[in-house]
């Protein structure tokens, strides 16, 4: 579950984001005001139109976020989708009768593309006005947030110091604490599923 290029705890990228976790609640940010407040669904708002326009911009901004570290995570440094030591996600879809290990760049790739061809799907994400939302949108956007989730996860544990060094900590804080409200607010995502950034997230408040 860990990377060739690091141990159990002890890597620099691990050390930073240690040291991360301590001062969360004053780390830099964006100037987007109050993100709790943006969460909420807007007045005459349908919910399930709410869902679907933030569930395409929180595909954006992961799609962003992991495009800046792409040359660091590589299948020899990320052989396997990890957060750290005691978290490994395994990928899985129709096709597959069980889950697989693959590495992070290939599980990523592999996420993004069955996301846009979700988004894609008129059945389940309809463009036009007055098209109604299938029965079953709701768990879909909840497992597209489940797995979108992972990546931040593996971004915080194994690239924080490239985040950082990039000076796209603010960027990555922003759009995590804005993911975080969301999912809280519409209880998209499970507490158990969250837990490789719990201390994070509960730095919060």
């Amino acid at each position: 579950m860990k990377s060739n290029r690091r141990t159990a705890g002890h890597s620099a990228d691990a050390l930073d984001f240690r040291e991360h976790l301590q001062n969360f609640a004053e780390a830099p940010t964006l100037g987007h005001g109050n993100l709790r407040l943006a969460v909420t669904l807007p007045d005459g708002e349908d919910v399930n139109e709410w869902l679907a326009v933030n569930t395409v911009d929180f595909y954006n901004q992961i799609n962003m976020l992991y495009g800046t570290i792409t040359e660091l995570c590589t299948p020899v440094t990320c052989p396997s989708m990890n957060a750290g030591p005691k978290y490994e996600f395994l990928w899985m879809d129709r096709t597959m009768k069980k889950p697989i290990k693959v590495s992070a760049p290939e599980y990523v790739e592999l996420l993004m593309t069955w996301i846009q061809n979700l988004l894609d799907n008129e059945n389940i994400f309809p463009s036009k006005m007055g098209v109604p939302f299938p029965g079953n949108f709701l768990s879909t956007v909840k497992q597209m947030f489940k797995r979108l989730f992972r990546v931040y996860a593996h971004i915080y544990h194994s690239h924080f110091s490239k985040i950082v060094a990039l000076g796209e900590e603010p960027h990555l804080n922003t759009s995590f604490k804005h993911f975080v409200y969301f999912v809280q607010e519409f209880n998209l995502v499970d507490k158990k599923d969250m837990q490789p950034l719990a201390e994070l997230i509960e730095s919060m408040g």
